[in-house]
């Protein structure tokens, strides 16, 4: 049975606000490691997928970008969509690519492009031990992590008490519920219930379990992607795609289908994880002065207690001040208090609806 990974690329980085931008979002620009988030995703996969086993689905907009970025990637193997729609979509319309290129005896590893993982060889068991799951079980894989915090900004998966006896390859649980983004409360119940893990947001399923669900949950969904599946026109396929996007709803993969199938199991990853969702995860992740602030650029403190001052753009000073994030760009500056960078978002959106295209 055949493996291919698909990199998730479409997102937006709306929290990373002024830096990740529409044109130029979190997973192409450079924020922690050596290369841009992409590129660092891809150097990670590269031991257990050759660059021709190797998918990137990702806008119109941005596929440029991303062959740029990654030139070890047939230009081919970039799977474009016509504007975003969510997560769903983006698989759905990958299914239907990789089926034509290796039939329908398909197991595909789908992972997002814009998360920091450190030890990387944990990551490969991991995900090695997801895929053999994936061939031999009829549902779909994820891959968790025990928190080490009560954490707000990500996703949980609450499994089942005892492991799959059966899935000798490394620890794998039953998936009882998935969880949005909690509040803090309901974060800390979360983390002491002992029975939640972390989402990581990588999928791994063969292609046949993909459809099946896809089917039972999203219908409407999966009619569209039929026609898709059975257009035998190249020619018309671009056409064709672009009048589905337009029909279909933007909606998550997690919220979707993972939240409403009993289908999933879950491996135990014991790699380090983040998804880089906002300054204060960066701040977080950093090594800190005595003071413990993250300062990078010409920045100029006085009695500046945990901060994070990311400026290149212009000298800052500050006095006297506890808790603010500050960001530059060429055009924007961004300062709110550190604890409130999931809403940078908003600010995103307000630009939107006053009709600040420029700014976005």
């Amino acid at each position: 049975m055949s493996t291919a990974a698909l990199i998730l690329a479409g997102g937006t980085g709306a929290r990373l606000y002024p830096r990740s931008r529409q044109a130029r979002p979190k997973q192409l620009i450079h924020l922690l490691g050596e290369g841009t988030l992409i590129q660092n995703t891809f150097a990670r996969l590269a031991p257990l997928f050759e660059p021709a086993d190797t998918y990137v689905v990702t806008t119109e907009e941005l596929a440029p970008l991303v062959a740029e970025q990654l030139p070890a990637i047939d230009p081919r193997h970039i799977i474009v969509e016509p504007f975003r729609r969510n997560t769903t979509a983006a698989l759905a319309l990958s299914a239907v690519v990789l089926e034509r290129q290796y039939g329908p005896d398909l197991v595909i590893a789908a992972l997002p492009s814009d998360h920091l993982i450190s030890n990387v060889r944990e990551f490969h068991q991991a995900l090695e031990a997801a895929i053999e799951i994936a061939r031999r079980h009829d549902a779909i894989v994820t891959i968790g992590l025990v928190p080490t915090r009560a954490e707000t900004a990500f996703g949980y998966i609450q499994v089942a008490e005892e492991p799959l006896p059966e899935a000798a390859t490394a620890t794998t649980y039953r998936v009882r519920v998935f969880a949005e983004k909690p509040d803090s409360a309901t974060a800390e119940r979360f983390v002491n219930a002992g029975d939640f893990l972390w989402n990581s947001g990588i999928f791994v399923f063969r292609l046949d379990v993909f459809w099946n669900e896809l089917s039972t949950h999203l219908p409407e969904q999966a009619e569209l992607f039929a026609e898709l599946r059975h257009a035998h026109d190249p020619q018309a396929f671009p056409t064709l795609v672009e009048n589905i996007y337009g029909r279909i709803r933007a909606i998550s993969f997690d919220y979707g289908v993972l939240e409403k199938t009993t289908n999933v199991l879950c491996v135990l990853g014991t790699f380090e994880w983040s998804d880089l969702s906002s300054w204060d995860e960066l701040w977080r992740l950093q090594k800190k002065d005595p003071r413990q602030n993250v300062l990078e650029g010409s920045i100029y403190p006085i009695d500046t207690k945990r901060c994070y001052v990311s400026a290149f753009t212009k000298v800052v000073a500050l006095v006297d001040v506890e808790d603010l994030i500050v960001v530059d760009s060429e055009d924007v500056l961004l300062i709110c208090r550190r604890g409130s960078s999931q809403r940078v978002a908003e600010v995103v959106d307000l630009f939107r609806r006053k009709g600040n295209s420029a700014l976005l």
